[in-house]
């Protein structure tokens, strides 16, 4: 398991309204993604590594190699939108087990 913490969306907060929603920030899949392989690969990681990364990984959501959990619910298109507040956690699922192709 991987926690991300959540950027907040200002463009919510600057509108005022209602403040649950200020709370609430929607994200692409494929962001936390992002936030999640940062965290796990380190903040002095050279900006190639993390690059690769993503891409990687992305394509591995992608092509179904492995399903993702944020906070209970799953995800296989990295262009899903979730709304997540403060921290998400983010789970892993392997399809296959190692060595059964």
């Amino acid at each position: 398991m991987i926690r991300v913490r959540v950027p907040l969306d200002l463009h919510a907060v600057a509108a005022g309204g209602a403040s649950v929603f200020a709370l609430a920030t929607p994200l692409r899949v494929r962001e936390l993604l992002a936030l999640a392989v940062r965290e796990a690969i380190g903040d002095l990681a050279p900006p190639d590594k993390f690059s690769r990364s993503i891409c990687r990984t992305v394509t591995g959501l992608s092509r179904g190699d492995f399903t993702l959990n944020i906070d209970g619910r799953v995800f296989a298109d990295p262009d899903t939108v979730v709304v997540c507040t403060g921290t998400a956690d983010l789970r892993f699922f392997v399809k296959q087990r190692a060595g059964t192709r």
